[in-house]
């Protein structure tokens, strides 16, 4: 019986480079899936709206600059190279004063505005 890894043919993903091919901003990218989850790259900069996922975590991995994370009673900051999960149902807002390069965990057709529709939603399941 042939190694799992015998049958492996795909290559290393390098975030930053995945990166310098999304030119919007608040429009997630796909660049891996593993199981139904899957890794997302994005910039943001500025406010994004109030949401929730009702369904599922939300993991916000930050590559480069400083996220902050509102929720109605606290906010967290994350830096380069923090990890922060934000668990199903809770609502929060992400804001970038600058410019940040972040990836997102999440299942396979996430909205990334949740419940919350608007000008900020963006198609899911797009890969680059």
């Amino acid at each position: 019986m042939p190694s799992p890894l015998s049958q492996l043919n795909q290559q290393p993903i390098n975030l930053l480079q995945k990166l310098s091919l999304v030119t919007e901003q608040w429009s997630p990218k796909v660049v891996a899936e593993m199981n139904d989850y899957q890794f997302k790259v994005v910039r943001i900069q500025g406010d994004f709206v109030w949401h929730s996922h009702a369904e599922t975590d939300e993991a916000f991995f930050v590559i480069e600059g400083q996220l902050r994370i509102d929720f109605r009673d606290r906010h967290v900051v994350l830096g380069s190279g923090d990890l922060f999960v934000v668990p199903k149902g809770v609502e929060h807002k992400p804001y970038a004063q600058e410019e940040v390069l972040l990836m997102l965990i999440e299942p396979r057709g996430v909205v990334n505005t949740g419940e919350a529709a608007g000008d900020r939603t963006a198609e899911s399941d797009v890969w680059i």
